[in-house]
């Protein structure tokens, strides 16, 4: 990505590379990810894409659902409008459909 500092996740069809805006994430505080999605070998491009947090101890998400828009750089996208409410651990989620198949990538963020 662009300008550095990504995470990434990698799966088996797919590999994603993420960071977030601002850089360091504060509790009730909106932030946005930008991100770019990489398909493996023969994998076809991704059809539609979700993007969501959640607390898995707590078993739920986010009050607010982000909103997917094209990112400064080519190939990159951006996720508005996210916002953990609470500190502990949460989860980023990225929902890839393709080929009629589903493709869940996760990475948990703790937050204090």
């Amino acid at each position: 990505m662009p300008g550095g500092g990504a995470q990434t996740i990698d799966a088996p069809r797919y590999a994603i590379a993420y960071r977030s805006d601002p850089a360091q994430i504060s509790v009730g505080r909106h932030f946005a990810l930008e991100f770019r999605v990489c398909p493996k070998a023969g994998a076809p491009a991704p059809e539609s894409l979700r993007v969501d947090a959640w607390m898995p101890e707590h078993r739920h998400g986010m009050n607010y659902r982000p909103v997917i828009k094209p990112g400064a750089a080519p190939g990159v996208q951006r996720a508005e409008g996210l916002m953990f409410h609470m500190p502990g651990r949460w989860e980023f989620v990225f929902e890839l459909q393709a080929d009629g198949r589903v493709e869940r990538l996760a990475q948990s963020r703790s937050l204090r």
